[in-house]
């Protein structure tokens, strides 16, 4: 195998390989990056068992042939080469390794046979669908952060994602909680994406997936599914990873429809206010939302250092309620608000409260109350 190709592209394919290896493997060939030079082409593979991304780049190829190396070395390598160089690799060289060579800089890096390296890809998915690139980033936004990180929930550890029916609109719906809060958001179902009733996505693959998001050109992306993978194809980019197999909990059952008790006040103020009176809760994390006729008081209280509030106006009519939260997690929320005005809907100081943006209804957000 020997080949030249550019140092920018093949950076930018490392990028994306060696954020899939795990750089501490108990099998060897998993911290490699298949390389196969083939046509006009390199195909690039990588995989931990549970995702995989195969990557094609143009290269100058004198001789086809495959091999493996290890991913996380040889994105050091090519990062640190000069830009606008040229890069050359070879395989065997005369000690029978990999060489890497551009300009004056030369490497040689022991290699794994590719008949060693795993394939996870390559079942058939039979719900296909194109979704809009700025779609699918903003619902993988708008609930991500939500997900769950403890293994002992492990059906929590992703995105639920399926078609659902309200009367007459069709959407397609990703939900994650990890208990303590709930983000649920949609938009309009996909043609072809009908028979998807419902799947996790596992949280490390919707990163990967939003990061390879961000480096995309194009439109639209292919997603296909099954019962136990998920596949995204764009570009030359194509991303396989199994599902969480288990069953996610009805969530529509924790997310009140009776709260009346309607608070709304300009977002990007009280982010602003949460953020500032948080600074005395230290590892408490707690912060409390007083409301009253027309403001709202956010505070928040040390026994050690002190204690801060700070009062907003507000839309609020109803009797007045003092509720805990979590502050890191409303932020989070808050960061997720376009419009300009956020609304809570309220119950009681120990009921979940839901929140939204008041101009755009396609996603919800519950918070569980915190008791301080």
């Amino acid at each position: 195998m020997k080949f030249t190709i550019e140092r920018a592209h093949f950076l930018k394919t490392l990028s994306h390989i060696q954020s899939i290896v795990e750089k501490r493997n108990t099998i060897p060939v998993l911290s490699n990056v298949r390389i196969e030079a083939k046509g006009s082409a390199i195909n690039f593979k990588a995989t931990d068992m549970d995702i995989e991304i195969t990557e094609i780049v143009e290269a100058k190829i004198a001789e086809e042939g495959a091999t493996t190396a290890p991913a996380h070395m040889l994105y050091d390598i090519v990062r640190k080469l000069s830009d606008g160089s040229d890069v050359e690799l070879t395989y065997p060289d005369e000690k029978g390794a990999l060489s890497i060579a551009s300009a004056r800089s030369k490497f040689s890096l022991s290699t794994i046979g590719v008949e060693d390296f795993p394939i996870i890809s390559g079942d058939d998915l039979p719900i296909n669908f194109e979704i809009s690139k700025d779609e699918l980033k903003t619902l993988i936004d708008r609930t991500q952060f939500s997900a769950s990180v403890e293994e002992a929930r492990y059906y929590l550890n992703g995105l639920y994602v399926h078609a659902k029916t309200e009367g007459d609109t069709k959407v397609l719906r990703v939900v994650a909680t990890d208990g303590h809060r709930l983000a649920c958001a949609e938009s309009p179902l996909p043609e072809g994406a009908e028979k998807l009733e419902g799947v996790i996505i596992p949280r490390k693959s919707v990163l990967e997936i939003r990061k390879l998001l961000d480096d995309a050109s194009i439109d639209n992306v292919k997603m296909a599914l099954s019962e136990n993978k998920v596949r995204l194809s764009f570009e030359d980019i194509t991303l396989t990873s199994k599902l969480i197999d288990g069953t996610f909990p009805d969530y529509e059952r924790v997310i009140p429809t009776d709260n009346d008790k309607i608070l709304e006040v300009n977002v990007k103020e009280l982010a602003s206010a949460v953020d500032r009176v948080s600074v005395v809760t230290e590892r408490s994390r707690g912060i409390r939302l007083i409301t009253d006729t027309n403001h709202v008081t956010i505070a928040a209280s040390n026994a050690e250092l002190g204690n801060a509030t700070e009062e907003l106006e507000a839309r609020y009519e109803k009797e007045p309620i003092d509720t805990g939260y979590n502050f890191r997690y409303l932020l989070d929320i808050l960061a997720q608000i376009k419009g300009e005005d956020v609304r809570f809907s309220l119950s009681s100081n120990a009921t979940a409260t839901v929140i939204n943006d008041t101009s755009d209804n396609s996603a919800i957000y519950v918070l569980m109350p915190m008791r301080i």
